[in-house]
């Protein structure tokens, strides 16, 4: 589970060979055994003692800002696994090699969507003939997207065009399917425009350090990306990996909405646009939480939604080194 601490003046301590949690609230101890990560979106103390318990356990401290995005980490200094790795991920991100992993990851992102829109059709039918048109259009895009071949150099633009164009779909598809208070124009960002891409920005902000620290534990460079290019301190690979696992925060979202459990009392209005605040912020997480609790059968494994990243990170990494 992810430990998060959103309250302001939280107090974070270790005691007891426990994670202590005092707040405005309450006080209570958590096993560092069910804890994978600890999250701080908010002004908070953590005593150099939990830092340290947290370090020799594995487990990364991460600070969010107010958007859901992190700024901070808190991690061992060791490398995940061999340098000879990260070698090999830089010399294969402009070979075909290199080519079909980058185009391989945008094709499960737009699977993903599909299966998405044909679960949600199923409970539908009123809005059967309106999904199947959206479905199409998405299906056409990912046909052109597996007829691609060549190098990322040359293709890079076609790859994140005709992604673009699948999640322009996909997300009309999603607005169109939502009560006309929370219907939304499209994808918004830092800071949303509305209360769905709200709760979904904070929730790929949470997914980005989920795939960061796989990344991280498998020996995968952060940095080195295929279809996101290098920029200076741009995570580039984080941002190619995460494609695949967008759809665990859309469902989750879209979700709440369904079950009627967004409000809007979550939300405050800031210059521009809104943020998600306390109220909002406990809701998402713990049915992210959930989400990632889940088991399925992914590779002939049952295995829970939130290992199947750093499943995905080992099995690009020895598959970088012959194994």
């Amino acid at each position: 589970m992810q430990l998060v601490i959103n309250t302001h003046g939280s107090f974070l301590k270790k005691q007891n060979n426990c994670f202590l949690v005092k707040n405005e609230d309450k006080v209570f101890e958590v096993s560092e055994k069910k804890v994978d990560s600890i999250l701080i979106t908010t002004s908070a103390t953590i005593t150099t003692d939990a830092i340290k318990f947290a370090v020799e356990n594995n487990i990364d401290i991460v600070f969010l800002d107010n958007f859901g995005d992190p700024y901070g980490r808190v991690w061992h200094s060791k490398l995940g696994s061999t340098t000879y790795i990260r070698r090999k991920q830089l010399e294969i991100s402009d070979k075909p090699e290199g080519f079909r992993l980058a185009k391989g990851w945008v094709e499960q992102k737009v699977e993903n969507q599909v299966q998405f829109l044909k679960d949600l059709k199923k409970n539908r039918p009123e809005n059967k003939d309106e999904l199947d048109d959206y479905i199409s259009g998405i299906e056409d895009l990912k046909a052109q997207l597996e007829e691609l071949e060549g190098t990322l150099d040359e293709l890079r633009g076609k790859i994140m065009g005709l992604e673009g164009m699948g999640s322009r779909h996909y997300f009309e598809a999603l607005s169109f399917l939502l009560p006309d208070k929370w219907k939304f124009n499209g994808r918004s960002r830092n800071p949303a425009k509305d209360e769905f891409n709200c709760l979904l920005n904070y929730g790929y902000g949470v997914l980005y350090s989920k795939v960061e620290k796989a990344c991280i534990i498998a020996g995968l460079d952060p940095y080195v990306g295929f279809n996101h290019t290098d920029d200076y301190n741009k995570k580039s690979f984080v941002f190619d990996m995460i494609e695949m696992y967008r759809i665990h925060i859309d469902r989750t979202v879209f979700n709440l909405f369904s079950k009627k459990q967004v409000v809007e009392s979550f939300f405050d209005e800031i210059p521009n646009g809104m943020t998600l605040n306390k109220e909002g912020k406990a809701v998402l997480i713990q049915a992210v939480n959930e989400t990632f609790e889940k088991d399925i059968t992914y590779h002939g494994r049952n295995i829970k939604i939130g290992n199947t990243i750093q499943f995905d990170c080992h099995r690009i990494a020895n598959s970088l080194i012959g194994k």
